[in-house]
């Protein structure tokens, strides 16, 4: 027989159970309040004491209310805390259990895509969600297989809050690692997320493909695309999140493509330039526009990403070098469009300057002494690099139609010295060149260059 104690607990929870069963939404509201200012923080046989042994009655009274209300959003956000005490409990693993076999991971995935719920609701459902991917490997799977990667990915892209986008970026974090089945998922949503219109959501992507990019070791192909286009941004957060991701991309497979498409945005295409040009002449604010242009914005990105891996890695350098990133950066310090362009390049083209050799010499060539004095006065040993940065701010018309007309092609002259010192070995039966080839290579490079 049970106790007197016993039979008085048992009369609460009850009593407790018949008052939830036959309150409105303003009493629920009540009682859930009560509730989780109570039992916040408590452990799971701490609920049960409270409950007399009974709290899973309650919890399933509340998974029975959120799937009949929650595309109303009533009381949403109360009751989603509410489930979370009882998810969140140490030695919780049977109401999470519970939650789940009715359908719990669903449920909370659809509240994200209902546009009437409050920025609230949406929030501890990702904080649900957290909860779940953390108890362990099974769980992750199961949001994932649930189609969560992708209802995760389009909330981020979507949300206003940014302290609610923080929350997603937790969780996705979470379902990326110990999450060997599914991580590539995660890894190729991440990936999708970058052109999206949030500036927030792709910072926050950057950095948690930084993440997963280390954890997945393989890279996807359309990596390289989607983090050049990022660097169109006027958000300097978002564009310094894509440069650190691309110092760690190169020690990728795609590093050559990485480096040819940074090259390739110092020069934009005239098809990009000529885009908004109808619109910029019939427009007052003609400085604004142009100040802006999205390739504009990428070509000067691009110019100090470059710089950056310069001085990382004199072997990138060197690579850049063969892709005719000096003719690129001269004429991009031409661009008078853009002067942040001007600048990021003329610090970049400096650093290859003092680098090398073969540079300083064609630079200097192509510039004429008065120009390269501007760019560069007294010997790279002595010089401060402050003077690069002020060249736009310097030079005339005339000088910057030069830099951005000019035909410096350093790859040719490496090409030959690599062939003079090849001379030597030739007569041993190695370095042989065909003569061929050799003039045919150069006859493409000359129309390259014209182009």
């Amino acid at each position: 027989m049970t106790s007197i104690k016993e039979q008085a607990a048992i009369s609460r929870l009850l009593s407790f159970l018949q008052e939830w069963d036959n309150a409105g939404t303003v009493a629920r509201s009540h009682i859930l309040n009560n509730f989780i200012e109570t039992n916040q923080g408590k452990t799971a046989p701490e609920l049960e004491q409270e409950f007399s042994q009974g709290a899973s009655l309650f919890l399933v009274r509340l998974t029975t209310w959120l799937r009949l209300t929650y595309m109303t959003g009533s009381c949403l956000d109360k009751l989603l805390r509410s489930i979370g005490v009882f998810l969140s409990a140490v030695s919780s693993n049977h109401y999470l259990i519970e939650f789940l076999e009715v359908g719990g991971v669903l449920t909370l995935l659809e509240i994200l895509a209902l546009e009437n719920i409050k920025e609230e609701g949406k929030k501890e459902s990702i904080r649900l969600l957290q909860v779940i991917a953390n108890s362990g490997r099974k769980y992750k799977e199961l949001i994932c297989e649930s189609y969560g990667v992708r209802s995760i990915a389009e909330f981020l892209a979507k949300s206003k809050s940014e302290e609610t986008q923080e929350e997603v970026q937790v969780l996705l974090d979470s379902l990326v690692h110990g999450n060997p089945k599914y991580q590539n998922q995660v890894y190729k949503g991440l990936i999708a997320l970058l052109p999206c219109a949030s500036p927030k959501a792709q910072q926050l992507s950057l950095q948690t493909l930084r993440t997963a990019q280390s954890i997945v070791g393989t890279t996807h192909p359309s990596i390289v695309d989607n983090v050049l286009k990022v660097l169109s941004t006027m958000h300097l957060e978002v564009q310094y999140e894509a440069i650190e991701l691309i110092k760690d991309l190169v020690n990728y497979d795609v590093c050559p493509a990485l480096l040819k498409g940074l090259v390739a945005l110092l020069i934009p295409s005239f098809k990009e330039t000529s885009k908004l040009q109808p619109k910029i002449l019939n427009d007052s604010s003609v400085l604004q526009l142009t100040a802006h242009l999205p390739v504009f914005l990428q070509q000067a990105a691009a110019a100090k990403a470059i710089g950056i891996l310069a001085h990382r890695n004199t072997s990138l350098a060197e690579e850049m070098l063969h892709l005719r990133v000096v003719h690129s950066l001269l004429a991009a310090m031409g661009n008078t469009d853009h002067s942040n362009s001007q600048r990021q390049a003329s610090l970049t083209l400096k650093y290859f300057v003092q680098l090398f050799p073969v540079v300083e010499e064609h630079v200097r060539k192509s510039m004429g002494e008065e120009l390269y004095k501007l760019f560069f006065p007294g010997s790279p040993c002595s010089c401060p690099q402050s003077n690069a940065g002020d060249l736009y701010m310097k030079i005339d018309s005339i000088q910057a139609d030069i830099l951005a007309a000019n035909k410096v092609n350093v790859t040719k002259a490496l090409y030959l010295s690599d062939l003079s010192q090849s001379n030597v070995s030739f007569y041993f039966g190695h370095g042989n060149q065909d003569p061929v080839a050799y003039n045919t290579h150069f006859q493409k490079e000359d129309v390259e260059g014209k182009e």
